[in-house]
C-alpha cells in the first residue's frame, strides 16, 4: 500500500506535542510491515537535524504554487529518517522548502500568514506526488494543518486522474485547535470555481475553518482514542464541531496511539540509573534514588513518590491540585517531582510548593528528556488529572515502567487505565470520574493506601507492565481502516 502521510510535526526534528511522536512511530510501523510511505513535513528553520544530511530532490525543484494573488516557489528535499528497526524499510521523509513561510523561529506562530503556510504544505503534498508520478492509495492528513487536502483533491486537482482511486483520512489529534481564519483568505485558496464547497454559513460569519473543511470532505475520520471519538460528538468536548462529527459518526474511528518500545523500555533505556524488568523490579529503586537526588529532595525510598511530566496548561487539570496537594504534603509522607513549562500560574504554584516543602517537592521548569525518563522510572505514581485528554502517552509510558497512573476518566486515559481493585487484584491504576478536587483527592489517597500494602502494590505494578501499548497493534488497526476505506466509494 502507498501512503502519503502529511504532518506539521515530526519527532525528533520538529516537536511541539504528541502529533510529532505519532508522525514518526505510525509511519515507521507501517513501513516495517512492508508498506511504502512518503512523509511530507515543512522544512522549518530550526529543524533539529544535521542539515548537511538533507539533499534536494531533482524532480521537486522550483514548483510554482498559485495562492490567489500570490505565486510561491517551493522545493522538495530528502531528509534521513531517524533510527528504525530496519533501515531498508524506513519511510521516505520529504521536506517542503519555502523560505518565505518556514524560514522563521518556531513551528507555529500567530502571524497573519499562518493560513498560507499550511495551505502550501497541503498543496505541496499533492504536487510532490504528481511530480514523482507516485499515486498514493491513502493521503493521511493530521489536524487542521493538512486538513485542506481532501477539499483540494475534489476541486483544484480533480482533473488529475492519477488520484481518482486515492482516499483521504483525517486524524484529529486535538479538536481544540481548528485553524480558523478570516473569510478574506478564501480567495487565497485558489479553488477555481469550487468556492461553493466551503462551509457557506462559516463564510457568512466571516471565517474559514480548516479542520471543519477536513471533517466535511475526508473519506474517513480518526481520532486518537475510542473514548475521545465519542466525547467529541458532544457539546462538552466537540468545540463547535460536535453536530458535524455526529453526522459522520459512521466514518469516525477512535484508534489509540501507541508508544515506541525502542525508546520507552525500562530494560534497555540508556537514560536510567539502572535497567529493570517485570521479573526484576529491585533496580527501579536505584532510579528513585537518582531522581530524588537530582530533584534535590529528601531521599526516602520507603516514602511514595508522585511524578508529573506535562505541559502546564489548564487542560491538564492542575487547578484541581491547588487545594489537594498542599494538604497532601502537610498530612502524608510523600514526595512530588514535577517537570514542565507553560502557564505562569502553574509555574508559580509548583514554585511555591517547592518553597513550602523543600524536602518533599522538586520542580524542574522546562524540559529535559533525561529527567522525563527518570521520572517515569523513579516515581511510584504518575499523576494525570486531565480535564480532557485525546489520548495521552505518559500514562502508557508509566505502566511500561511500573509506575502506577492516577488519572481522570476521560479520553485515552479512560481507554488505557483501569481502576485497581484490591479484592480481585484486577486493574492498572487509580481512576476518578468527575473533574473535581474531591475526585483527585480520593484517587490519590486510595493509591497511597494501596502503596502501604506491598502485596497489593506489586500486583497493580505488574498488571500495568503486562499491558501492550506498542505501535504494532495500533498500526494494524490503521491498515484495516485504510483497506476498508479503499473498498468504499469516495465520499
Amino acid at each position: 500500500m502507498k501512503i502519503c502521510y502529511v504532518t506539521s510535526e515530526f519527532t525528533p526534528y520538529a516537536k511541539v506535542g504528541g502529533l510529532a511522536d505519532v508522525s514518526n512511530a505510525l509511519p515507521s510501523s507501517l513501513a516495517q510491515a512492508g508498506h511504502e510511505l512518503n512523509i511530507i513535513l515543512p522544512f522549518y528553520k530550526d529543524l533539529k537535524v544535521d542539515h548537511s544530511l538533507i539533499h534536494p530532490i531533482a524532480d521537486l525543484q522550483d514548483i510554482a504554487i498559485d495562492t490567489g494573488p500570490d505565486r510561491l516557489i517551493i522545493h522538495g528535499y530528502r531528509c534521513p529518517f531517524p533510527k528504525t528497526q530496519d533501515p531498508s524499510h524506513a519511510p521516505n521523509l520529504i521536506l517542503v522548502r519555502c523560505d518565505s513561510l518556514f524560514e522563521r523561529d518556531g513551528i507555529y506562530g500567530n502571524t497573519s500568514d499562518e493560513y498560507l503556510r499550511f495551505l502550501v504544505l497541503s498543496r505541496a503534498a499533492i504536487e510532490f506526488c504528481q511530480r514523482l508520478g507516485w499515486t498514493p492509495d491513502i493521503f493521511h492528513c493530521n489536524d487542521w494543518q493538512s486538513a485542506l487536502i481532501p477539499l483540494l483533491l475534489r476541486s483544484v486537482y480533480e482533473w488529475d486522474k492519477m488520484f481518482s482511486q486515492s482516499r483521504t483520512i483525517l486524524t484529529i489529534h486535538n479538536i481544540g485547535h481548528q485553524g480558523v481564519f478570516p473569510s478574506v483568505i478564501a480567495r487565497h485558496l485558489n479553488l477555481h470555481g469550487y468556492e461553493h464547497l466551503l462551509h457557506q454559513a462559516d463564510l457568512q460569519h466571516g471565517k474559514v475553518n480548516y479542520m471543519k473543511t477536513g471533517v466535511l470532505f475526508a473519506d474517513a475520520l480518526t481520532t486518537v482514542s475510542p473514548t475521545y471519538a465519542r466525547e467529541i460528538q458532544t457539546s462538552e468536548y466537540g468545540v463547535g464541531l460536535e453536530e458535524l462529527l455526529s453526522k459522520r459518526r459512521d466514518n469516525l474511528h477512535g484508534i489509540l496511539n501507541g508508544i515506541d518500545p525502542s525508546e520507552w523500555n525500562p530494560q534497555t533505556d540508556p537514560l536510567l540509573a539502572a535497567n529493570y524488568s517485570i521479573n526484576n523490579l529491585k533496580p527501579k529503586l536505584k532510579n528513585k534514588q537518582r531522581l530524588l537526588e537530582n530533584m534535590k529532595v529528601d531521599v526516602n525510598l520507603q516514602s511514595p513518590t508522585l511524578g508529573i511530566v506535562s505541559r502546564l496548561a489548564s487542560q491538564k487539570g492542575f487547578d484541581l491540585m491547588f487545594d489537594v496537594f498542599p494538604e497532601l504534603l502537610r498530612t502524608r509522607d510523600v514526595r512530588l517531582v514535577v517537570l514542565g513549562s507553560g502557564e505562569q500560574r502553574y509555574i508559580d504554584f509548583f514554585t511555591n510548593l517547592r518553597q513550602m516543602f523543600p524536602d518533599k517537592v522538586g520542580f524542574y521548569h522546562g524540559f529535559s528528556n533525561e529527567i522525563a525518563h527518570l521520572i517515569e522510572a523513579g516515581s511510584d505514581m504518575f499523576v494525570m488529572p486531565s480535564q480532557y485528554e485525546p489520548c495521552g502517552l505518559n500514562q502508557m509510558y508509566s505502566q511500561a515502567y511500573g509506575t502506577v497512573p492516577i488519572v481522570r476518566k476521560t479520553g485515552g486515559l479512560a481507554d488505557t487505565v483501569s481502576q485497581f481493585d484490591p479484592n480481585t487484584g484486577n486493574g492498572t491504576g487509580f481512576v476518578f470520574e468527575h473533574f473535581t478536587a474531591d475526585g483527585l483527592r480520593w484517587a490519590t489517597h486510595f493509591a497511597l493506601d494501596v502503596f502501604s500494602s506491598p502485596k497489593h502494590w506489586n500486583k497493580v505494578v505488574v498488571n500495568g507492565m503486562q499491558q501492550d501499548f506498542s505501535w504494532t497493534a495500533q498500526a494494524q488497526q490503521y491498515l484495516e481502516l485504510y483497506k476498508k476505506t479503499l473498498s468504499r466509494p469516495k465520499l
